[in-house]
This record gives structure tokens, C-alpha cells and sequence, in this order.
């Protein structure tokens, strides 16, 4: 998996420069920008960068990136669903990329593969988890009320989805540590850059998603894994045709990091920093337990844990009066989509009571996040405890965003939970 990979990045490198020089006279139709996602102080704060996209046209291109942009919700959406036009068959990232995951085919091989994940996701299976999700929420809420004054990213967001996807992985308490970091720096490589540190960032993340193979083939080889009620014994017990290899079942197992790990910590951190700078809209949930999965859906619209992933067009795409040409990367951006004030009213507030049923925070169409349930039902277990135990959220500092183009969320969040008196 990993040398073509990484060969596919080496190749990308000398066709992003290619398009790099025909940039300049390659995006006749659109309007130009220096829009940038990679720049550290725009992906932190993106929301100024989106409503001047939204101020101006349609369809945007960025020369220096060599990148068209997609940024309102109904083009995000249709560009989503034409996956003959714009296709994930290259990867999601500036890095090009072939591999066997779900994320990254499209048509029947997509199918064939989403299909053989399908019963790690169904009611029955997500239903067996959570008991483990709900004791994971009520401990680690209960750890945040007794410290006191600290950072709800160390206590709470980031070890919250990674001890669910471990437990449902099957990965011991021992061995958490490590898989967190393997996680961590395996997940940056959707963050590649075209400098001499993105290339080291790039080589970092390929050696942790080489650890990690390591160490799934190995727990796979031992046995113990397979006849388990983990997501990967699941799955086995599902493949009655044995199609199912130990290679097969390591790429789901980095789909479950890639789609529930660091973006369900940004849901989480969202949240969790929105009601302590908007205690009424937190008030508003607690007087009515009942908006939560509907407020849930609005965090995921307002934060967008994921704020944009890349396509390639496999032939020219038409968007209004502009035409993208074939072999283009198209950044959908679904944080500005999700802001478009053509879709949502007043799309920069925080409103717990809002119903934004089209929003793209999971994705659309074909490529909906499987994961998506999973980090509901997580949102939602950490919500209820702190609307049944906790009447105030505080931040006692400033909050420290993440500079991931694709990923946002804190990275610092300090807070104090108050909690309800004893009665």
C-alpha cells in the first residue's frame, strides 16, 4: 500500500508544478483569489476568507495552488454526487493517491467496498457500543468537573473518540498511548504541503501508517481479533465469502481513524468552546434535553470539524457560466459551504434550535461518512452529561485553533465545568 503510495506523491509533486505554470491562464471564467487553505492563520480562522468567497463569484481559482474552489452548498453538493465528472479515484488530498479505502474509489469498486464496511455501521452494531460510548462520556465529564480550571482537548475531546475507536478496534489499554500517536501523525498526511517541512510532515505520517500496519497485521496474525465482537471480528463474520483479507480489514481499520478520530475531537472541542461563548444557546438545551441531536447537527454545520477535502476532474465540469477543465484538483470547501448564506439564514450564528438538514459536514452522496453515526451518538452521550450535570461552561483562557487545512478544531481549550449543587 505504502511505496505506491508514496510513488503517487512523487509524481504528483512535478504535476502540481506543470499546473502550477498553466495556473495563470487556466481559470478563464472564475474568479481569481489568494485564498489559501494552507496558510496557518486562514485555516485557524477561516470564517473571513469564506464570506468574501461568498461576496463574490461562483467559482474561484487559486493560481499559486493551481485549485479551483467550490463554495456554495448547492454546487458542493451536486459536485459530490457527479463522481464520473469529479472523482475521489485520485485521492482526497493535494497528494494524489491510489488506494484500496473506501474514501478514495469511486463507482463499483467503491461500492464493493463500502459494502463490505456497511456491518461495523448498522443500528445493531453502533447500538453494542453504546454502553462503552455513554461510560466513556459520564468518566471523562466527571474527570473534567473534578479538575477543576483545564484543557478540555487533554481531558475530554481527544481521548473520548480514540478510546471508543480503540475499544471498538479491539486495542488494549497498553498499547493506547502508542496508538494515539501513530494515529495523530498518520491522519496529517491530508495536510501535505508542497515545502521542504510538508515533505518531512508527509514522511512522518507515512512511517506512523506503516507502524500501524505493523501492528494490526500482527494482532490480526495472533487470532485473537478475528471471532471477537470487535468492529473487525464484525466484519469477518459478515464475509461469508472470504473476501475479507488481513490487508482489507487493516485499510478499515484506518478508516475508522481517518473518519472518526480527529474530526469527532473537533466536534467535540466545537461544542464544547460555542456554549461557553454563547451560554443562552446552552441554556436553551438544557431547559430542552430534547433539541440535542437536532442542536448536534447545527455544531456540525457551525464548526465543521471537516472544513474541506479535494477532488480531481476526470473530464471538463461545468458550474454555471465557468467550465473546470479535465485534470483539475477542485477543493470542496464544505466550511464555507456551510456558511452560505444563499442555504442558511444568518449562517455565521450559532442557533441549538436550527434544523440545517442539507449541510455537507459529513460529506454527500455517495461518499456520506459511514462514520457519521458514530460520532453523533458520541456528541450527543457527551451533551446529555453536561446538560444533566454541568450549568455553566467557562473558558478561563484563549482557545488555540488547529492550522490543518482540512481539519479544524482546538487544540487548547481551557475551560471550567460548574456543576450542579447537590440538593
Amino acid at each position: 500500500m505504502f511505496s505506491p503510495l508514496i510513488a503517487a506523491g512523487r509524481l504528483n509533486v512535478s504535476a502540481a508544478i506543470r499546473t502550477h505554470r498553466r495556473g495563470y491562464s487556466g481559470w478563464t471564467g472564475a474568479v481569481n483569489t489568494d485564498y489559501d487553505p494552507l496558510d496557518p492563520a486562514v485555516a485557524a480562522q477561516p470564517h473571513a476568507a469564506y464570506d468574501a468567497l461568498h461576496r463574490s463569484g461562483r467559482v474561484h481559482y487559486n493560481p499559486r495552488r493551481a485549485t479551483w474552489i467550490l463554495h456554495r452548498l448547492d454546487d458542493v453538493r451536486a459536485a459530490l454526487r457527479d463522481t464520473d465528472r469529479v472523482t475521489s479515484s485520485h485521492g482526497v488530498t493535494r497528494v494524489r493517491m491510489v488506494a484500496d479505502l473506501v474514501v478514495v474509489t469511486d463507482g463499483e469498486q467503491h461500492s464493493r467496498l463500502r459494502k463490505q464496511v456497511q456491518p461495523a455501521f448498522t443500528k445493531g452494531a453502533l447500538d453494542s457500543w453504546r454502553n462503552i460510548i455513554d461510560k466513556l462520556a459520564a468518566g471523562l465529564v466527571d474527570d473534567m468537573i473534578a479538575a477543576g480550571n483545564c484543557d478540555a482537548v487533554q481531558r475530554l475531546t481527544m481521548p473520548m473518540p480514540l478510546r471508543v475507536i480503540a475499544a471498538i478496534l479491539g486495542v488494549p489499554e497498553s498499547d493506547i498511548a502508542d496508538f494515539r500517536r501513530w494515529s495523530d501523525d498518520s491522519t496529517q498526511l491530508i495536510n501535505f504541503t508542497p515545502t521542504v517541512s510538508g515533505v518531512v510532515s508527509t514522511a512522518r505520517s507515512m512511517r506512523a501508517a506503516v507502524a500501524l500496519r505493523r501492528y494490526f497485521l500482527k494482532h490480526l496474525a495472533d487470532g485473537h481479533l478475528k471471532g471477537s465482537d470487535t468492529v473487525l471480528g464484525r466484519l469477518l463474520q459478515h464475509s461469508t465469502d472470504g473476501a475479507l483479507t488481513d490487508n482489507q480489514l487493516f485499510y478499515i481499520a484506518i478508516l475508522l481513524l481517518i473518519a472518526g478520530n480527529e474530526t469527532t475531537t473537533n466536534l467535540l472541542g466545537g461544542m464544547l468552546h460555542t456554549y461557553a461563548e454563547e451560554p443562552d444557546q446552552y441554556d436553551m438545551i438544557r431547559d430542552k434535553p430534547d433539541l440535542i441531536p437536532q442542536a448536534i447537527e447545527e455544531h456540525v454545520r457551525y464548526t465543521s470539524p471537516i472544513q474541506n477535502l479535494y477532488r480531481y476532474t476526470r473530464a471538463d465540469y461545468r458550474v454555471g457560466d465557468v467550465t473546470i477543465p479535465s485534470g483539475s484538483r477542485v477543493l470542496m470547501s464544505f466550511g464555507a459551504a456551510n456558511r452560505d448564506p444563499l442555504a442558511f439564514d444568518d449562517p455565521n450564528t450559532f442557533r441549538a434550535d436550527r434544523n440545517p438538514r442539507s449541510h455537507v459536514g459529513f460529506g454527500y452522496g455517495p461518499h456520506l461518512c459511514l462514520g457519521a453515526p458514530l460520532a453523533r451518538m458520541e456528541a450527543q452521550a457527551v451533551l446529555r452529561e453536561l446538560v444533566d450535570r454541568v450549568t455553566r461552561i467557562e473558558m478561563t483562557g484563549p482557545t488555540t485553533w488547529s492550522t490543518n487545512s482540512s481539519l479544524r478544531g482546538p487544540i487548547h481549550l481551557p475551560v471550567v465545568l460548574h456543576a450542579k449543587s447537590a440538593t
